[in-house]
Formats: C-alpha cells, structure tokens, sequence
C-alpha cells in the first residue's frame, strides 16, 4: 500500500514522528526473549525501530536540522508543554502552567530542580536564548515562530513572558514545538546552523546518548532527570531499515521490535496471531480524507446538491476492502473523533458520521432538482446527464481501490464519472490550481484547531482558478466561515475557542464544502512481553509518537 507523501502540514507532522519510533530490524536481540528487567526493576533495553537521518546517517542532534537529526533528539531535548495528540491536551513539562495576561502576553512559569545531563541548573535564560537563536538564524526556526513573536523576556529565573505581534493564540501549539538547549552550550557555537552537537549533546530529556553508529543509535537513562521515577527503561536501541519493507514486517512478525509503526497488510495474521497474548496494535486515527469538489463548477457550486451526497459513499465498503478495515469513517464535521470529541457541537448525532443510504441520495438529488431520466441517466439542471471526473494519484493503490468504490457509488446514481489517474505531482498541481472536478484531500487532525480550520476553509488559503492555492483546494469561500476563523484566532479562553470550533463544524455540516470519508491510520505496533503501558484503545494517554509521555508510563512487565 503506497501512502500519500503530499499531506498537509498536520499529517506529516504526526508521520514524521512515527518514523522515528519505528521502521526497522534489531542486531543484538533473540525477539520476544531478550531485554528482560534488570535486578534495579528497569527494562535492560528496548528495541525501537528507525532512527532518521537520511539514507546514510551521520551523528547529528541538533533539534532543529529536521531532515537530518537522529530519532534521539526526542528523548534528549524537553520543550516546555507536551501534547497528548490523541485528545489534544497540553499537558505540563518544563513549563509548570501557563496564563494569557492579554490576547498577545503569554507568561509560563517553569518547573523548579530541572537540571541539564551536565548538572548544571535549567532556568528562564536558558529558554529566553533559544528562541533568541532561533530569532537569529532563520534557518532553524522550522516552526516560522518568529513571523509571530515580538519578544521574549525573563522577570526571573522562572518566568518566561511571550508577546506577540498580534493576538497569539493560534500559535500557542506552535511554542510547544520548541525544543530548548542550553545557553552555556550553544552560545559558544560560531554557527549552529552547522552545528550538529555530535559529542554528548546536552538536554533536559529521560534520555542520553550513549553510543552511535550509522545502524544502531542507543540512547540510556538519565539517572538525574527532573522525574526520573517515571523511567523505567535502561536503553532504548534504534536500528538502521535499509531492508525494505517486506523483509521490516517478517521482523515484526518474528517479534524482533518491542515497538514499531509500519503498514502491514494483514497484522492479525502476520503479527498478533504469532502470539497474542503480547503482540498488540493501536491504529487510532489521524487527519480526514474526504472528497473535495470543485466548489466553483456546477452541480459542486449548489448546496442541495452537495447536502445529498453526503450519504452517496459507502465508507464501510471503503473501510474493508480500500483500507483493508484499519481505520474509521470520518466525522463530517472535521474533528478527529473520539480524541478530540470535547470540540463537537452539543447535539449531534453519533458525533457527526454520516451512513450510506444511496436511496436517500437519490431521493435527495430528486428533490434538488437532479432526477433520472427513464434510461437511469442523472441530469442536470440543463436536462444533460451530470458527467465529471474523479482524480486519485495512481501509485498510492489503497487511494485508488478507494476511489473504484466511490466512481461505483456514483455511477449506481446515475452519474457519467471517469476514473482519472495522473502521477503524484501532476495529481498534486491539478489539486492545487483547481483543475479538477471531484478528487481526494487530507485536513485536519493536529492539535492546533486553528490551523485545523483555516487550512481547508479560510479564504485567504485559497485563490481563484488558474492560480495556485496554499490549502483551500476546494475554494471555499464564505464570510462566516472567515469570521469564525477570526474569532477562534484570537481566543484564549477554551471556552471561546470551543464555540468558534463548533461554529466551524456546524458550517462543515450544514454547507457541506468537502465530504470526509475516513481518517487516515497511525501505525503502531508494541509487544508486552518486557514492558507494559503502551497507550491503546483502552487507555488512549497519547498518540504513537507521542515518544516521552510513552516513555514516562512504561513499567516492567509483571510489575
């Protein structure tokens, strides 16, 4: 199964950071066996799965060189709140809490006895100086926080005090990005765009690095970590895939990874069933892919119109046979449900999903004006039968059987629909400059809800046919919609944010400007048989990647 690689920005985010959790073999491990608990009661290792950094690695852990860092890089550098992406909760790590004074003061109040793996005291300087650097050299500044930020100060060695340029809000999930580093560090660094901080890097993190080669990155305990009673690993050990995809799945299916996140084609069989009593998977669910219409052709410009085919679509069908029954049929409001379900309009009916009812489609497009002639045929409303193309990029193969079931859906209704398969950027430049009729597109599921929305719906993310749009590939265009945007752009208060939010998601259910069919699958997979805790269905504590809030709730099996 090919998957997509031009996903908005949350999408790639979250798959990015699985990369780094997971994606190869082991040396040095018997599988389900080896790695067992040590007599102090920690895990003796873990075996992950990749560590980044390119087809040939070097050692590099800067934070902030993205396409060249090494997978430690999370577990040595702390940032000042963490994300829980399952439920979209920010929760406190270097940073005790948070206030907004004003809609552009945000003030953080930083943990007491945090210290660096050099021993030497953690404080507000030492954040004030990185986003000083990151202000400096724009280069590493991979969050673009600068275009918001006005200054940066430190009342005192506990304090930090953001301002902003305009209201900041919308950016807080940003800062939160933000990997901090230790002033006495990186200020003695001519360059630290070239910096690649390969000798003991220096963090607040659970984590060291202890050894490095271009196959196995291993990273210990830090034994004077801020909460290291919470870390019950000794060593975490990454390991080079350069194997390929087939021969990293019989891996897992041998047991040879205590974790990982790959797309196997059956997991029961390959995986769990080997031994079910410790091979586990959690594929919870990411950003929606939904049918994107032209919204400036007809009959896609027509409300009616776009209102009945919101149960023309068979997302079961999709479900089973396209995503081979791995994921969830998407909300059509665009939240990522059940995570982020704290967002949903009060009252709506099973959080938004919407069924396959092609008799209540036709009814529908009957009543809209679009009936079938006596040969089946669905016409317009020029009396001519409603003929458009659907696009799916035609190496990604689960898009494709996916797009099979829904030009057969359409056709069921009597419309003229062809198949069309273009490559990827072909596929991608028709998206972006509206040269298309119906096609695939992916929104949402991050936990910047702003962002969330503004992407696919805001005005200013669009542009008019011809030219290229940033992320309103639709064209959306709608006033209400724009000032919903304004308003949960310059909330600071949750519950004001939730109002915009729902205001947002009643347009996407009640003017219909896409159709969300799934959400797309995170892949993780873990073993219990050396350590237990790992987030699932049941205790959802975080998303796979969510790499140091799984780190600090892993215990020793049978503990």
């Amino acid at each position: 199964m090919k998957r997509p690689t031009f996903l908005r920005t949350a999408v790639v985010a979250v798959a990015t950071t699985l990369a780094l959790v997971g994606c190869t073999g082991t040396s040095g491990t018997n599988g389900s066996g080896g790695g067992g608990t040590a007599a102090n009661g920690l895990i003796d290792y873990l075996d992950y799965g990749d560590f980044g950094g390119g087809t040939a690695p070097q050692a590099n852990f800067n934070p902030y060189l993205e396409a060249t860092r090494l997978g430690g890089v999370d577990y040595v550098f702390e940032k000042l709140m963490v994300y829980d992406k399952f439920s979209c909760t920010a929760k406190p790590w270097l940073a005790t809490g948070f206030k907004w004074n004003d809609p552009k003061t945000l003030t953080f109040t930083l943990r007491d006895g945090v210290k660096w793996n050099d021993g030497k005291p953690f404080s507000s300087k030492d954040v004030a100086f990185t986003f000083d650097l990151l202000k400096k050299n724009d280069a590493l500044d991979t969050q673009g926080i600068w275009r918001y930020l006005a200054a940066v100060e430190t009342p005192d060695a506990k304090t930090v005090t953001i301002k902003f340029k305009d209201p900041g809000a919308s950016t807080f999930t940003l800062l939160t990005e933000i990997y901090v580093v230790p002033e006495h560090v990186w200020s003695q660094q001519s360059d630290p765009v070239k910096f690649v901080n390969a000798q003991n890097p220096v963090g607040t993190g659970p984590m060291k690095i202890k050894s490095f080669n271009p196959q196995q990155l291993t990273i210990e305990r830090n034994p004077d970590y801020w909460q290291a009673d919470k870390v019950k690993v000794q060593e975490i050990r990454f390991h080079k895939a350069d194997a390929g995809g087939a021969v990293e799945q019989l891996k897992l299916s041998r047991g040879e990874y205590d974790t990982n996140a790959m797309f196997v084609p059956d997991i029961k069989k390959a995986f769990v069933d080997r031994n079910p009593d410790t091979n586990h998977y959690w594929y919870p669910p990411g950003g929606s892919i939904s049918a994107y219409m032209n919204l400036t052709k007809a009959p896609f410009d027509d409300l009616a119109f776009r209102k009945a085919m919101t149960t023309a679509f068979d997302r079961d069908q999709i479900i089973t046979k396209a995503q081979l029954g791995y994921v969830k049929a998407a909300s059509q409001t665009g939240l990522v449900v059940p995570g982020q379900e704290k967002w949903l309009p009060q009252g709506l009916a099973d959080e938004g999903r919407l069924g396959f009812d092609a008799a209540k489609t036709d009814s529908a497009l009957t009543a809209a004006g679009y009936p079938k002639d006596a040969q089946g045929k669905r016409l317009g409303k020029d009396g001519k039968q409603v003929k458009f193309t659907f696009k799916v990029p035609g190496s990604y193969t689960d898009w494709v059987s996916a797009a099979q079931i829904i030009v057969q859906n359409l056709k069921a209704l009597g419309f003229d629909v062809a198949l069309e398969t273009p490559n990827p950027p072909t596929y991608e430049s028709d998206r972006a400059v509206g040269r298309y009729d119906m096609l695939f597109g992916v929104h949402g599921g991050s936990c910047n809800m702003f962002r969330n929305f503004s992407e696919p719906l805001g005005s200013d993310q669009s542009a008019p046919i011809g030219k290229k749009a940033a992320s309103n590939f639709v064209r959306w265009n709608d006033p209400a919609t724009d000032q919903l945007l304004d308003e949960l752009r310059l909330a600071t208060d949750e519950a004001k944010q939730k109002e915009a939010v729902a205001g947002l998601a009643k347009i996407m259910t009640d003017q219909v400007p896409m159709i969300p069919l799934w959400y797309g699958a995170k892949w993780f997979q873990y073993q219990t048989d050396k350590a237990v805790g790992w987030p699932d269905e049941q205790n959802p504590y975080a998303a796979p990647g969510d790499n140091v809030l799984v780190l600090t709730n892993l215990k020793p099996a049978g503990s």
